[in-house]
């Protein structure tokens, strides 16, 4: 068996009495277009902190590329690889995308200052600055502040921010919150073009953009994973229908 990509051992996290995860299990190859989902409070949040950082596990161990990374803060485990985006927008509302871009870029590299020395001194940057904003549909509004862009624009550019750091693993955490349905063709045509090496587990309460771009599903409920399959068998499943899909769900 080829190492896992990101892994979870057996981990538990306890606030007090409440066991919010509860010995999940959890394994995504490399290259992996997984999503998690699960009703309101199944704990979702709380494991995709305990993944990135910002939790530590009472009990259990998370794996990122075969390593025990447990102990490390977020920020270690973004220079690791480990990167995420939020559901509600972590973004610089009074500037640019190309500016926003041209930071994440820099700091990437090890350069501090101002975007626009950045830019300046190295054509580089603002050659990968153009892809990312090419890529994810944002060069018409490059130079538009984001809090003026329409909130799908704004989805978007979260996603290519958390790019821009090159990661290996890339959390989503529900993408599509939000999002108006006319904008929401754009979030999933966007997650379709993340780069194949790029191993992605999507968090999300769509379940018509779960089941498009998912390749494998697991279920959390009360903490505990349910099951886990490709998106057929979780369709299938009378458990899965009964606390989260509803009966008639896709088929």
């Amino acid at each position: 068996m080829s190492e896992a990509a990101l892994e979870t051992r057996g981990l538990v996290r306890r606030f007090g009495g409440l066991v919010a995860t509860d010995n999940v299990s959890l394994r995504l190859e490399p290259g992996a277009r997984h999503a998690l989902i699960g009703p309101n409070g199944a704990g979702k949040t709380t494991l995709v902190n305990l993944l990135t950082g910002i939790l530590k596990p009472t009990a259990g161990a998370v794996l990122l590329e075969g390593r025990d990374v447990s102990a490390l803060s977020a920020n270690a485990r973004v220079r690791r690889g480990l990167c995420r985006t939020f559901q509600i927008n972590q973004l610089f509302p009074a500037m640019t995308p190309a500016e926003s871009l041209c930071l994440a870029v820099g700091e990437r590299l090890g350069r501090g200052g101002s975007w626009l020395g950045l830019a300046g001194a190295d054509g580089a940057i603002l050659g990968e600055v153009e892809d990312l904003l090419r890529r994810f549909d944002l060069l018409a509004v490059m130079d538009q502040p984001t809090h003026k862009l329409a909130y799908g624009k704004q989805r978007l550019l979260e996603i290519a921010l958390a790019l821009a750091r090159r990661p290996r693993v890339l959390l989503l955490d529900e993408p599509a919150a939000g999002v108006p349905e006319g904008e929401r063709a754009d979030i999933l045509a966007a997650l379709a073009a993340l780069p194949a090496d790029v191993t992605i587990l999507l968090i999300e309460h769509d379940m018509d953009l779960v089941f498009r771009f998912a390749t494998r599903i697991s279920v959390l409920v009360a903490g505990r994973l349910l099951m886990e399959g490709s998106p057929a068998e979780v369709a299938a499943d009378p458990r899965v229908r009964e606390v989260y899909l509803g009966a008639d769900a896709h088929g």
